[in-house]
């Protein structure tokens, strides 16, 4: 599945334009990940972040399913939260998640790895809205979330 998308002017298909401030949000979604303990302890990886963008992955271990053999809905949530924190954080002013709702379409299964793209799709003031998919191994919609984030504070990282 192409997961090559539109940005900042782009054309779907093209690779992303790297500017210095796309270099800056992959260092602060780099810091925000070595300064939280989730991330480490789930193996999530970043596989990229931009300018109101960021893609996450995290293979499902044993303790990451529910009572039925697949993925717990939280860890779904949790990657997409993921996904939604680096990307609301690429303009290096502390953001946070005021809301988010979830819905769940397909299970994660195990030892799949899951992957979850986090896309601006509004921002006024301090307030943003996000759009988070995460997707199966197979390119499947594994569920779609909706993010309202706050910035509350100063710089992540130092320029």
């Amino acid at each position: 599945m192409d997961r090559t998308h539109a940005t900042s002017g782009e054309r779907p298909g093209e690779p992303a334009i790297v500017t210095e401030a796309d270099r800056r949000a992959r260092r602060i979604a780099d810091t925000l990940l070595a300064r939280e303990g989730t991330g480490p302890a789930w193996n999530l990886a970043i596989e990229e972040a931009r300018m109101g963008y960021a893609r996450v992955a995290m293979t499902l271990t044993p303790a990451m399913l529910n009572g039925y053999g697949t993925a717990h809905g939280g860890m779904i949530f949790s990657l997409a939260d993921s996904a939604f924190a680096y990307a609301c954080n690429t303009r290096n002013a502390t953001t946070v998640a005021q809301s988010c709702t979830i819905a769940f379409i397909d299970a994660g299964r195990p030892g799949e790895r899951l992957v979850a793209e986090a896309r601006e799709t509004a921002l006024r003031g301090r307030t943003g809205v996000y759009l988070m998919t995460v997707y199966g191994e197979d390119g499947r919609i594994v569920a779609e979330m909706q993010g309202l984030s706050r910035t509350v504070g100063g710089p992540i990282v130092e320029d």
